[in-house]
């Protein structure tokens, strides 16, 4: 049994409008225990949103689609059901009255284009709508079920909560629940990562996958069970085992980040920190920023200032001594021509040793901040982690 999800609108393939919708609704499912197999994002054309509905329909058990329930003539997703599954649009008398209340309540005259909203596919299931005008209904079609929510989120939001997962929980009989437990990793690739625990991700329940970010890796684990505390078991489980062949790499779990950790380890043992970077944008004092008051400032010198890693190691000692701080840590991203590409420097001077980092980026230059602030992060991490 698993979900489908079609979002329906031009302004989301054209880039104009994030779809929060399909994550909302994608988080929600998971918490029934209802599997998601696919999205699919339609522009506002009725013959395409036919087309994904076709598709769905073969494949999938549960179609939600979100948008185009509105009264515009772009507004494609009433007609695209019903021809997806061969009905007429049938007009519904008391849908018209339940939107011209809605109007009056606002104070406002009905159009007389909301009138195509009270038109439905045959035999559809209405929701009804107490939080706006769009009529959303829902398609029971040889063992499939197509649901139609609202583009606008708190709309949809609202009918989810109320409508569709009371439905869907009591239609299909769920009671399990998917709980995903998420590792942070840093200090080391993706593939070094996963030929670590490429045996772990073959596993069927919990499922174990990974997701790499600029200088950090994730290992997400997800178990399914009849209740919570049976997932979060199995989901334990299986992070021990990821954990003997990670752990020295994982600084955190699920909502922590690097710089959130740096700063519990740096409040807890009363250690102070000051930074100096350069051709990083200004990213590696605006994540340290978050640690409060064990941060004592930084600053940003002029990009191809700190050219090699003698100079990006003096100006470490010197911000410490500067701010009169436990350590002082420098990043310097400079150009790396004879690599095509640019070069991460890192150094961290603490009262009792040195540590540096460099390597070469190959990748978008406007990502190269992100990496030398995680970079940094790490080498303090590493650093207070060795000493706790």
């Amino acid at each position: 049994m698993h979900a489908e999800i079609i979002a329906t609108g031009s302004e989301l393939l054209l880039g104009e409008v994030v779809d929060t919708n399909s994550t909302y609704i994608a988080r929600k499912l998971r918490e029934i225990g209802l599997n998601l197999f696919y999205k699919t994002v339609v522009g506002d054309n009725e013959q395409r949103m036919e087309e994904a509905l076709r598709i769905a329909l073969h494949r999938s058990d549960v179609i939600i689609t979100t948008g185009g329930l509105g009264p515009t003539v772009d507004d494609v997703t009433r007609p695209a059901v019903a021809r997806a599954v061969d009905r007429e649009l049938i007009f519904s008398d008391d849908l018209l009255a339940q939107i011209q209340d809605r109007f009056r309540a606002y104070g406002v005259p009905m159009g007389e284009n909301n009138r195509r909203q009270a038109y439905l596919p045959q035999d559809a299931i209405p929701i009804e709508n107490p939080v706006g005008t769009a009529p959303c209904f829902i398609v029971e079609e040889q063992g499939h079920i197509v649901i139609s929510l609202p583009g606008v989120p708190r709309e949809m939001e609202y009918l989810m909560e109320h409508a569709v997962l009371p439905y869907l929980k009591n239609k299909l009989q769920l009671n399990d629940v998917i709980l995903i437990r998420t590792l942070h990793t840093t200090g080391q690739g993706e593939s070094r990562i996963d030929e670590a625990i490429g045996d772990l991700e073959t596993s069927a329940n919990p499922t174990v996958g990974l997701s790499a970010k600029a200088g950090q890796v994730d290992v997400r684990i997800t178990a399914k069970a009849a209740t919570r505390e049976e997932a979060a078991a199995l989901n334990a489980e299986m992070e021990q085992r990821v954990r003997k062949k990670l752990d020295q790499f994982i600084f955190g779990v699920d909502d922590d980040t690097l710089e959130s950790v740096v700063a519990r380890l740096l409040i807890d043992q009363h250690l102070t920190l000051a930074s100096v970077e350069s051709g990083t944008g200004g990213m590696l004092g605006g994540r340290l920023a978050q640690l409060g008051e064990a941060f004592r400032g930084g600053i940003t010198v002029a990009d191809g200032t700190l050219i090699d890693l003698d100079a990006v190691t003096e100006a470490a000692h010197h911000i410490r001594s500067d701010r009169g701080s436990d350590f002082g840590v420098c990043a310097s991203v400079i150009p790396a021509p004879e690599q095509r590409g640019l070069k991460l420097m890192i150094a961290l001077v603490t009262p009792d040793d040195v540590k540096t980092v460099e390597r070469g980026f190959g990748g978008h230059s406007a990502l190269a901040g992100q990496w030398a602030s995680t970079a940094a992060l790490g080498l303090v991490w590493r650093r207070m982690r060795d000493e706790k």
